[in-house]
This record gives structure tokens, C-alpha cells and sequence, in this order.
């Protein structure tokens, strides 16, 4: 059974920071320095949960920029990355923004498309890996 909670930073870092550390650094090499920056403390945070083991994270701006999300490898094809991003989608919602936004890795794009994302830009390069923007705009009343 999959959980998603909505933690702060304060609250979380202790089970997100190894689940990023796992997929971003060492799974993908992203260098240590990108990884950590100063937006997490003001970001809203999900946690995703197996039982009870912390296996996948994301983060969103108040601005609606999703990212940083990431599922440890041996729970992917479950449905975890779709809960955390249908949960970040909902609290969008909920602060009645219009639209989402992410840079998502270009291998990753269909997951996202299956959401509803639409490719918002040319690729272009992060952290060494070929991304490109895409957004996910709501119906607004």
C-alpha cells in the first residue's frame, strides 16, 4: 500500500535527503552542489511511503515548479511516481494556480504526457542529463 504525505522540510529532510541522494547523486551522478539548494525550506515536500519506508520524494515551488521528485529503484513501476505527482497536482490546485511546471528528463516525458503535461520547450541541459520544460495548465472557474 502506497501513502503520500505532505511534510516541511524541517520535518522530512531526514527521509527525503537519502532518497534524493540515491536517485540524483548516485544513481544519475549529479554533482552534490546541484542537488542541494536553498529553495527546499520554502517548497512544499511529499513523501511517499511502502509500509513505512520513506521510498519516493517531490518537491513544488510556490510558483507551481515541480521537482527533485524521485522514487528509489526498487519501487518504480508501482504507481509511486503517479501518486506523488497526483497529490503535488492536487495542492496546485488547492492554491489556485493555473498551471504546473517542471523540467523533466527526456526519458521521462511520457510518464509525465500521461498526466496531461505538454512539452514546453526545446531540450536543453541539466546537470549534465537532456531535459525539456513542460507544463500542466488547469481549468480554471
Amino acid at each position: 500500500m502506497i501513502r503520500v504525505e505532505q511534510v516541511t522540510w524541517a520535518e522530512g529532510q531526514a527521509l527525503i535527503r537519502p532518497i534524493r541522494e540515491a536517485v540524483f547523486i548516485q544513481e544519475q551522478t549529479v554533482p552534490v552542489e546541484l542537488e542541494w539548494d536553498e529553495l527546499d525550506a520554502g517548497c512544499i515536500q511529499l513523501l511517499a511511503f511502502s509500509s513505512n519506508d520513506a521510498v519516493g520524494t517531490a518537491r513544488m515551488t510556490a510558483a507551481g515548479k515541480i521537482g527533485r521528485m524521485a522514487v528509489l529503484s526498487g519501487y518504480r513501476g508501482f504507481g509511486i511516481g503517479t501518486s506523488l505527482l497526483s497529490k503535488m497536482i492536487q495542492l496546485a490546485q488547492k492554491e489556485h494556480l493555473s498551471a504546473v511546471v517542471l523540467d523533466a528528463q527526456v526519458a521521462a516525458i511520457p510518464f509525465y504526457q500521461r498526466v496531461g503535461f505538454e512539452v514546453a520547450s526545446e531540450p536543453f541541459m541539466d546537470a549534465g542529463i537532456v531535459h525539456r520544460k513542460m507544463k500542466l495548465f488547469f481549468d480554471v472557474e
